[in-house]
């Protein structure tokens, strides 16, 4: 999971995720949208794929980048996690606030 939050916490890698959101491009592609030059959206990329988040499909003599879906699954399994224990403390905290206003009103 340290992995792939320290490899989306770069601006310019998360634009690139955002942009492969919509489908596979090339580099020159993702290159032309993010107006960066090709060695450094290459970088980008390579941490990308080594964080498992990219894979390269190779079409003719293109090289694709697609997102893999299932770290993205992990991911959002390990929010889901944490929006079920700030819930929990949301409603307790609004059960709390509740019994304080009744208080409030009979003093």
């Amino acid at each position: 999971m340290k992995t792939i939050l320290n490899a989306l916490a770069e601006p310019n890698r998360l634009q690139i995720v955002e942009l492969l959101r919509d489908g596979p491009l090339t580099v020159g592609e993702i290159t032309d949208k993010l107006g960066m030059n090709q060695p450094q959206v290459s970088k980008h990329l390579r941490v990308l794929s080594e964080s498992g988040l990219v894979e390269v499909q190779p079409i003719a003599n293109r090289r694709y980048y697609k997102l893999r879906p299932q770290p993205f699954m992990e991911l959002n399994s390990w929010v889901e996690s944490y929006k079920h224990l700030w819930n929990e403390r949301l409603d307790r905290l609004d059960d709390y606030l509740k019994k304080l206003q009744g208080k409030g009103e009979d003093g």
